[in-house]
C-alpha cells in the first residue's frame, strides 16, 4: 500500500525487487545487458551475442513472451533460457475503456505498488501516457495525482512494459513502421519524469531503438513540472520533445498550484526552455496550462504568457486544458466561454494556443485524475476481481 506521510520528492535510488524465482527480467534491458545477463548465465561471448541478438527481435518485433515462440533458437536451449529468464509483462488488475476510445489500466508491480496509463486514440494517432513513478510528491493542487504520496520510482522495464503491454492489447505484433495504433508517447503518466531521470532515460532508448520498438524521438514527449537542473540534459541525453507543466504567469500563483516553483522560479524555467537543445520552430516547447476558474484564467494573465514567451524568444504552441474535476479538489473548471477568450488573445499574439478536448473523463483517465483505483477498493477486492476475470477468460 501506498506510504503515508511526506517524502523528499527526489526519490532515492534503490535496487529492483528481485522476483521470487529468482528469474532476470530481460524486458527494460539493453542489447548489452542482456548479452551480460546471458554470459552470466553461462553462455560463451560468442553465443551471448548471437543469442542476445535473436532475443532482442522477437521481444521487440515480435512480441514474444515465451522462449518456445524463437523459433530460431534450438528447442534444446529453450529450458535453459526459461529457467534463468522472463519476458515480463506488468500485472493488469483492471482495464477500463471510456465511452470515447480511451483506455486505462491499473497495473501492479511484484512489490504490490500499483500505478496506471492510459491509451488515447485519435483519428489520425494513437498515444500512450506512460507513468515513471509510482505516486507524485510534487503536489501540484489542481493534480488528483499530486495528493498521493511518493512510494518509489518505476524501473526501466517497468516503463518499458507499459508500451509492451499496450502493443500487446491492440494487437501490434509483429512490429511494423506503418498502419500503427500506438505511433505517440508522452511521459505525462504518474509521477515526475525528471526525478526518474536515469530509468527514463534508458527506457526511452528502448522504445526508440531502430531495430526495436522503432519509435520516434519526434514522437516522444516528456513532460516536466519545471526540473530545471536536469532539462538540459534531457535535451542531450534524450532528445525527446518537452512540455512543461506552466499553468500559471506570476510567482504568487504559480507558487501556489506548481509548488515546485518555490525552488526553480518562473524566470529561471523560462530560461532552461530558452536553452533546450534541439528546440526550433518545427520542434516547439509546448506549455501546458490547466484552465482554473478565477485563478489563472484573465484577460490579463493570457497577455502576460504572451509577453513572457516573446521575451525569452520561445518557440513555443499552449495547450489549453480544462480543469478536470475530482473529488475535493479546491478548483473548479473556467468557463467555455473564458477559455475561448483566453485563447484568442494568445492566438492573437501569434503563438498557437489549442484548446484540448477532455478524454477519459468517465474512467477518470483524463489529465490530472490519475490515481490508483486501488485506494478506492481494498487489497481484497481487487485481488478478487482479477480472479474473477481470469476465471472469465477462461
Amino acid at each position: 500500500m501506498q506510504i503515508p506521510g511526506h517524502i523528499d520528492p527526489v526519490a532515492v535510488p534503490r535496487a529492483p525487487t528481485l522476483r521470487e524465482d529468482g528469474r532476470v527480467d530481460l524486458v527494460g534491458l539493453s542489447k548489452d545487458q542482456i548479452r551480460a545477463e546471458l554470459e552470466a548465465a553461462g553462455l560463451d561471448a560468442k553465443a551471448a551475442k548471437l543469442r542476445g541478438k535473436q532475443i532482442w527481435h522477437w521481444v521487440y518485433n515480435r512480441g514474444a513472451t515465451e522462449f518456445a515462440q524463437m523459433t530460431d533458437i534450438a528447442k534444446a536451449q529453450h529450458p535453459f533460457l526459461a529457467d534463468h529468464f522472463v519476458i515480463g509483462r506488468p500485472e493488469v488488475v483492471e482495464a477500463q475503456v471510456s465511452s470515447d476510445g480511451t483506455r486505462k489500466w491499473l497495473l501492479r508491480a511484484p512489490d504490490a505498488q500499483d500505478y496506471e496509463m492510459v491509451f488515447i486514440p485519435d483519428a489520425d494517432r494513437g498515444t500512450l501516457c506512460v507513468s515513471s513513478q509510482v505516486g507524485c510528491t510534487l503536489n501540484c493542487r489542481f493534480c488528483h495525482t499530486g495528493t498521493m504520496r511518493l512510494v518509489r520510482n518505476l524501473t526501466a522495464s517497468e516503463i518499458v512494459g507499459q508500451v509492451m503491454l499496450a502493443r500487446d492489447s491492440l494487437g501490434e505484433w509483429p512490429s511494423q513502421p506503418e498502419g500503427r495504433l500506438l505511433t505517440n508517447i508522452v511521459m505525462m503518466g504518474m509521477g515526475e519524469p525528471l526525478y526518474n531521470f536515469d530509468a527514463v532515460r534508458d527506457a526511452l532508448k528502448i522504445v526508440m531503438d531502430g531495430d526495436g520498438l522503432a519509435l520516434s524521438k519526434r514522437r516522444i514527449t516528456l513532460s516536466t513540472s519545471g526540473v530545471v537542473p536536469m532539462m538540459a540534459r534531457a535535451g542531450e541525453e534524450i532528445g525527446v520533445n518537452l512540455a512543461v507543466s506552466l499553468h500559471a504567469v506570476t510567482k504568487e500563483v504559480r507558487d501556489e498550484i506548481v509548488p515546485i516553483n518555490r525552488k526553480y522560479g518562473l524566470e529561471e524555467l523560462l530560461q532552461a526552455c530558452a536553452d533546450y537543445p534541439g528546440v526550433n520552430n518545427a520542434r516547439r516547447i509546448t506549455f501546458e496550462y490547466v484552465m482554473l476558474k478565477d485563478k489563472n484564467d484573465s484577460d490579463e494573465e493570457a497577455r502576460e504568457l504572451v509577453r513572457l514567451i516573446k521575451k525569452y524568444r520561445l518557440h513555443a504552441k499552449v495547450n489549453l486544458i480544462p480543469f478536470n474535476p475530482w473529488p475535493g479538489a479546491p478548483y473548479d473548471t473556467s468557463t467555455p466561454e473564458r477559455v475561448r477568450s483566453f485563447s484568442n488573445i494568445v492566438f492573437d499574439g501569434g503563438i498557437s494556443a489549442p484548446i484540448r478536448t477532455p478524454r477519459g473523463r468517465d474512467i477518470d483517465a483524463a489529465c490530472g485524475q490519475l490515481k490508483t483505483s486501488s485506494e478506492k477498493k481494498t487489497r481484497a477486492e481487487l485481488d478478487r476481481l482479477a480472479e474473477e476475470k481470469q476465471a472469465a477468460l477462461g
